[in-house]
């Protein structure tokens, strides 16, 4: 039998409150139970419902990877969010859980819904980690061993390290993927982001620290694993849903909804690592999963602890791990996870719980395989209780199949024997192995085998062949330094998650087709030609309307034209003198085709150029966009300058348009496409100068463009300030030349106080689309052939339903009658 007196690796010495590593299974004590008769003042099981979500991991049935090559078609059609169930479409009366710049509390966490009623929570956000740790073993921490749930004084730890430790400082290394969602508390967020406003409150939580004397270190997950690309797409198909909803709301009630439908505002964990760096924070942008390189980072600098909210790190030997979810900023206090208490409880030992982990299932170890090993457990173990629900049984009652086994390579062998797993009968050799960080071993693995997540870095074959480049792409990814351009140059493949868009709008195409025309130049920038001078095919995950997800997208590279030829990467990211300069800035305007505006571009300050290429660029994309969005982009720019986040915060909206909200998503996306194409033309702006803090606000997009549209005079737009109005006319003339010199002329279509209401979903019914089309024409060279086809296919869609006939045959005859009528009346 496996003893806690096992080697685990350098784990750190127990802090206070903790029971020592070595110290043996002790009985077990009385536990509260799930229904929570008995409640433990060190923490506050409801803080951690909203972690532990019932279905938070189903691996679905592995789809194909082949991938789907984009070519020539029209925008596809958007199709219906598939549903089960019918939508509740009444509204939702809630408030923000947190004020606006308070500190997060365990108190301010969402109230526990009522009984029978599961609370939505959306995730919207890239590279969101798919499961968040293991099924219902927050929960479980919290309602059936609230003992390990230990308050804690994060400047005493701090204090305490300082004088165990004199030459290192306190350092805590943040899961900031696990964060964002508890960092955004400004009371707006449909609106696009109140960027300057979750500025300030990043800086406030960043200060906090600091005054203690605490250093921080943020993580950020770099790539979507494998692995974990069947859950990544679960989750985004349920954003699309959600999304779905809260455009029916905003439509209906011309407000936005309560927090219980919060989304994300788009991109926001992107430009958080971005904030992070410009506010002088450590941010580390990860090679792969980044709960591992957290767990590793934490053990080998001997950091005070885990900032996060994933029960994963109850499983790895590595630091204390703190919770976000139940921080109170100004008190800098928060809940510890004794991962001791957890396996006393559990009547194991820290060496078994990867294995423990693995047979609860997880990214490696489906729970489909599982089902009739724990019916077993459920039928043999003496600790099944009726007072607990099914899962919490399940991880007692394999905690007890664990603690009997003797702990070497042959229990697990005989496990993968005995277990449903397929061909492949390493799944739980890998999965223990996964757990293990850099110079630990466990029994249940043989020595010999290395760590699968340290050799599946090393046998990484990159698309890239220049060593140089590749490792400088490395070296600023990992940095945070470029955006998606290390993805691109070692595998070919990058992703985005969803956006605020309305997927019943007809009018604007999805921001990832959109912006894929630019996408392609920047690919041709990256990527060498092969044999034939052909480049290979980009593979793309994005969320847009019509796409199942099912495949990737293969997309095409293309050629930007650029003056004088298209330098390479060599000359873009290594030489220096003033020529190289001009190239590094032409071939940046080339991939949104607007070399030919150069000089006047670079006239402008930073940030206004670089919106103004990304308004150009929309402009000409998308033909239903007028004269009076355009006014309300540069109204917005030109009155963001001169706003403190305490007057944005402020502003206050007498209603929200729904197409606005849309805008202002392709809006946001748009940056991201200017941050990849500076990434890959060597930075001809600086990074800060693209960022949404500089050049949008939600709220003040909001009131600018409900303006245009009612046909304010200009001086209302620009807020009576006079001294605006030669930049709002120049900045008009230039793009609206820009689009003239692409037969593009932007047209006045005032929309008053017309808000989408729903005429749309009379025209266009997403629940009788036909099924995703593959193919795509680039928006460059056939804009309007798209949308016309659209329209077609709804109706053709239509016909097929067959409720469409019965209405038809109702009409008809309701006709024939009428006429009938007439006839009569008029003889």
């Amino acid at each position: 039998m496996c003893g806690p007196q096992e080697n685990r690796g350098s784990l750190p010495l127990a802090i206070a409150g903790h029971h020592k590593a070595n110290s043996p299974p002790a009985p077990l004590p009385k536990v509260a139970l799930p229904g929570g008769e008995q409640k433990s003042p060190k923490c506050d099981s409801g803080a951690f419902e909203a972690i532990s979500v019932r279905d938070a991991f189903m691996s679905p049935a592995p789809s194909p990877r082949a991938g789907r090559v984009s070519s020539e078609a029209q925008w596809p059609l958007r199709p219906h969010c598939g549903r089960t169930q019918p939508r509740d479409r009444s509204p939702r009366a809630a408030t923000a859980p947190h004020g606006r710049g308070q500190p997060l509390t365990a108190g301010d966490s969402p109230p526990r819904p009522p009984c029978g009623k599961r609370k939505r929570r959306s995730d919207c956000c890239e590279f969101r980690r798919s499961a968040m740790g293991v099924r219902g073993l927050q929960g479980f921490v919290a309602s059936v061993c609230p003992d390990a749930c230990q308050t804690v004084d994060l400047r005493e730890m701090a204090e305490k390290h300082r004088i165990d430790h004199p030459d290192s400082p306190p350092v805590i290394v943040v899961d900031a993927m696990s964060c964002v969602r508890r960092w955004y508390t400004p009371e707006s967020w449909v609106c696009g982001g109140q960027w300057r406003e979750y500025l300030a409150i990043l800086e406030d939580f960043i200060n906090a620290f600091m005054a203690a004397g605490i250093k921080l270190v943020f993580y950020f997950d770099g790539v979507v694993e494998e692995k974990k690309r069947d859950e990544w797409i679960k989750r985004r198909m349920k954003n699309t849903q959600e999304i779905a909803r809260l455009f029916q709301f905003v439509k209906t009630h011309r407000k936005q909804p309560g927090r219980e439908m919060f989304v994300l505002p788009s991109a926001l964990p992107t430009f958080t690592r971005y904030a992070l760096k410009s506010l002088g924070q450590k941010t580390v942008c990860t090679l792969q999963e980044a709960d591992f390189e957290v767990a590793a980072y934490g053990l080998q600098h001997n950091c005070i602890g885990i900032l996060g909210q994933d029960s994963d790190y109850l499983i790895y030997n590595t630091c204390p791990y703190f919770s976000i979810e139940n921080l109170r900023l100004d008190k800098l206090v928060t809940v510890m996870y004794s991962r001791e208490v957890l396996c006393r409880v559990l009547g194991i030992s820290l060496t078994h719980l990867p294995l423990f982990a693995c047979l609860l299932g997880n990214d490696i170890v489906p729970e489909s395989m599982l089902e009739g090993f724990w019916h077993k457990c459920l039928t043999t173990s003496p600790r099944r209780n009726n007072s607990y629900n099914r899962r919490t049984n399940i991880l007692l009652s394999v905690a007890n199949y664990i603690s009997k086994i003797p702990c070497s390579y042959s229990s697990l062998k005989h496990l993968e024997e005995i277990l449903p797993l397929g061909s492949d009968k390493t799944l739980l050799c890998r999965g223990v192995n996964s757990y293990l960080l850099p110079g630990q071993q466990s029994p249940w693995i043989p020595p010999n085998v290395t760590n699968c997540q340290m050799l599946s870095l090393q046998q990484q074959s990159a698309l890239c062949q220049d060593k140089e480049i590749f490792q400088l792409a490395k070296e600023q990814h990992i940095q945070s330094e470029n955006y998606l351009v290390f993805n691109i140059l070692s595998h070919g493949e990058t992703e985005c998650s969803n956006s605020l868009e309305d997927d019943y709008d007809t009018e604007i195409p999805g921001q990832a087709l959109i912006y894929r025309p630019a996408r392609q130049h920047i690919y041709s920038l990256l990527l060498e030609s092969g044999k034939g001078g052909n480049r290979p095919l980009v593979k793309e995950w994005f969320v847009y309307f019509g796409n199942p997800l099912k495949q990737p997208d293969l997309v095409q590279p293309v050629q930007p034209s650029v003056t004088g030829g298209t330098p390479n990467l060599k000359t873009l990211w290594f030489a220096k003198g003033p020529d190289v300069e001009k190239q590094r800035y032409r071939t940046f305007l080339a991939c949104f085709n607007l070399q030919g505006e150069m000089e006047e571009l670079q006239a402008l300050e930073a940030p206004v150029a670089g919106f103004c290429c990304l308004l150009a660029y929309l402009m000409m994309q998308v033909s239903s966009l007028s004269l009076e969005d355009l006014n309300a982009f540069l109204a917005l720019i030109l009155c963001l300058k001169g706003k403190s986040a305490a007057q944005l915060t402020s502003l206050q909206l007498a209603q929200v348009d729904s197409r606005a909200v849309h805008l202002g998503a392709v809006l946001i996306r748009g940056l991201t496409t200017l941050l990849l194409a500076n990434s890959a033309c060597g930075f001809p702006f600086r990074m800060d100068d693209l960022m949404p803090w500089a050049v949008f606000d939600g709220k003040l997009f909001q009131e600018k463009y409900q303006q245009s549209h009612r046909s304010c005079s200009v001086e209302e737009l620009l807020e009576g300030n006079e001294s605006l109005y030669t930049p709002f006319q120049n900045l008009k003339s230039l793009i609206c030349k820009v689009c003239k010199t692409k037969n593009r002329t932007i047209q006045s279509r005032p929309r008053g106080n017309g808000f989408n209401t729903g005429r749309e979903q009379r025209d266009f019914n997403p629940r009788l689309q036909q099924p995703h089309r593959s193919h795509f024409v680039s928006p460059y060279h056939n804009q309007m052939r798209g949308f016309t086809q659209r329209h077609l296919q709804s109706q053709e869609a239509d016909r097929e339903h067959p409720c469409y006939w019965i209405f038809m045959y109702i009409v008809l005859k309701t006709e024939t009658f009428s006429f009938i009528l007439y006839c009569l009346y008029n003889k």
